[in-house]
């Protein structure tokens, strides 16, 4: 696995640092946004190729994630800082107790090496049960998951009062069909302290143009 490099932030020059502040100490906010990807071209592409949706979801959003200091924000050894990538942690179901364990992939930039090894991770590890699957996840590993039975409007991560993470995290509900579309409901839930709307919105695009234009990474 290769080592990620975790930059530390000189807080009294951080253009954030009065933001941080105040939304970690005076007052503890996050908030969460859903929308709707179009994810037919995507879909498409996946289906052409006999590639499996789930890994090319996970690739895409930590992709985008992974673009924006802003969403890769956390502590490390009492330090504040931000790592130089983020790694899906994310659950897989099973089907015959109706459990689920989670399990993480190390991120590549390259698709199809992370591909191989999201399957690598999934055979040698998927059928173990119990909360986590695979041991030892590192400590750039941020949520995502999906709940391929539901398509909702709105979805809160709610972290029950849990300090110092910033992290984002990502949920994904059941696509379905719209006139002419596929949709994805996608809810991100963020910590204001780390991250805007902005940043949000930026990221919300990105993960648009990746479903549109599959040919620049899909291969």
């Amino acid at each position: 696995m290769n080592k990620q490099q975790f930059h530390k932030i000189d807080l009294q020059n951080w253009e954030r640092y009065t933001h941080f502040y105040y939304f970690s100490k005076m007052t503890n906010v996050g908030f969460d946004l859903t929308i709707e990807i179009d994810i037919t071209r995507l879909l498409d592409e996946t289906k052409k190729r006999n590639i499996k949706f789930y890994p090319a979801y996970l690739y895409i959003v930590t992709t985008c994630l992974n673009r924006y200091k802003e969403l890769k924000i956390a502590y490390d050894e009492n330090e504040l800082g931000y790592w130089d990538t983020l790694t899906p942690f994310y659950a897989i179901f099973h089907d015959d107790n109706k459990t689920f364990s989670s399990i993480w992939t190390e991120y590549n930039k390259d698709f199809s090496i992370f591909y191989k090894s999201y399957l690598n991770d999934i055979e040698q590890y998927g059928k173990n049960y119990g909360f986590l699957a695979k041991p030892n996840p590192p400590k750039n590993c941020y949520t995502v998951s999906c709940l391929p039975w539901i398509s909702f409007k709105s979805f809160t991560v709610h972290n029950h009062g849990l300090e110092n993470y910033f992290f984002p995290t990502i949920e994904s509900g059941k696509y379905y069909q719209k006139d002419e579309k596929i949709l994805l409901p996608l809810s991100i839930t963020v910590h204001h302290a780390a991250t805007d709307g902005y940043h949000v919105s930026c990221f919300i695009d990105d993960i648009q143009k990746m479903c549109f234009n599959t040919d620049t990474w899909l291969f």
